[in-house]
């Protein structure tokens, strides 16, 4: 069983289900469930997909060979390597099978897909099994901006401090004096996709290494050829300084980003 979109069912009963979620190890397939005889723990993706996926959710009926090689496993976990009617065993065989799923390393075809059927849209977990009655981590990682309620949930959190606007973060980046003064307000400024790069030339030629470093992360943020040209005179000085070609100072983490998928 394979939780699509509603608007997509048609199409996946008509011409089957493209590979395009990624394994464990970078590769395309579909991922789905085994259909169990608990049918809460059936269908138990449907309220934390919920979360990434706009419109109505369905279940999409599958029915492949036996002998399909497949991965099964929890989420961030190792998967085993496993024939389908295997997969479905162990699933079966499990006290509890929450936050488990099976990835099936190629497309379904349209022969595979038995049909589709509406679910409840409030069934299984949501961020983890067993979160309900736990109070939700807060960070940036765990609840993403943008995550329907987040906004109150911090509110409410006795840690919340509400982000500086960009005018005080400016404010405080003017009248540092220190090196940590002026990382701590560079950080603050990183982060947020905005214009207004050209307010932050001064610091180019700055003496320290590490605010130059945190000023080239900080202009990842910003949109623009004025952030462009500043990273590259950024550049510049660092190849004259160490006396070779390279692409970006040292320590910049701007291809360091994370994304999660499910």
């Amino acid at each position: 069983m394979h939780i699509s979109r509603q608007r997509d069912a048609a199409r996946f009963v008509r011409s089957g289900i493209s590979a395009r979620s990624r394994g464990w190890d970078g590769g395309r397939g579909v991922y789905a469930m085994a259909v169990l005889p608990d049918y809460t723990l059936t269908h138990q993706w449907v309220r934390e997909l919920r979360r990434w996926q706009p419109g109505v959710l369905v279940a999409v009926d599958l029915r492949i060979p036996d002998g399909t090689p497949v991965t099964v496993g929890r989420y961030g976990r190792e998967p085993r390597r496993l024939t389908a009617a295997e997969a479905a065993g162990v699933l079966r065989g499990l006290d509890d099978p929450r936050g488990y799923a099976i990835f099936i390393p190629r497309a379904i075809t349209a022969a595979e897909v038995r049909g589709s059927r509406t679910v409840p849209q409030g069934i299984g977990w949501r961020y983890k099994p067993g979160a309900h009655g736990t109070a939700p981590c807060l960070c940036l990682g765990c609840l993403q901006p943008g995550t329907p309620g987040v906004a109150r949930l911090r509110r409410r959190s006795p840690d919340f401090q509400p982000r500086p606007p960009k005018p005080e973060l400016m404010a405080a980046l003017r009248a540092a004096t220190g090196q940590d003064e002026i990382i701590e307000a560079l950080y603050g400024l990183s982060g947020r996709r905005r214009g207004g790069a050209e307010e932050l030339a001064y610091l180019v030629d700055h003496p320290d290494a590490e605010v130059r470093e945190v000023l080239h992360y900080t202009l990842d943020s910003y949109r623009g050829r004025a952030a462009r040209r500043l990273q590259e005179r950024l550049i510049a000085r660092y190849d004259a300084e160490s006396g070779g070609t390279v692409h970006q100072p040292p320590g910049a983490p701007s291809d360091q980003r994370v994304e999660g998928d499910q």
